[in-house]
């Protein structure tokens, strides 16, 4: 049997983005993300339906430990940066994408984290 992949998606809890702004920035970092991917990883999450979580950072410390704790795995991961043209300054760091990857793997870093509610 093949290992779980799963892609998870990380925003920050300190930022007050209206919904259409957060669901911007969630898709920029899935595909951010994706685009870091091996071919081969894609094309398993592809078959076992392309599962995505969204989780909770504390604040941007909090993330940019958890964007450390990636690169450190060698998870393909992707911190978004806003352009600043609607609501937020321009350079706030909004979430960090991470995988598609191994579930296991991703869960070594993510595992504490909230779900986004």
């Amino acid at each position: 049997m093949a290992k779980e992949i799963k892609q998870v998606i990380i925003v920050r809890g300190d930022l007050r983005m209206s919904r259409g702004k957060l669901a911007a920035q969630v898709a920029h970092a899935s595909l951010e993300a994706y685009k870091k991917a091996s071919f081969k990883t894609i094309s398993e999450w592809s078959l076992q339906g392309s599962k995505k979580v969204i989780l909770k950072a504390k604040n941007l410390r909090h993330l940019l430990s958890i964007e450390k704790s990636c690169k450190k795995l060698k998870l393909p991961c992707a911190l978004i940066t806003d352009a600043g043209k609607t609501e937020l300054r321009k350079g706030t760091v909004t979430c960090l994408g991470i995988g598609p990857a191994e579930s296991s793997k991703i869960d070594k870093v993510t595992g504490s984290l909230p779900l986004l509610r």
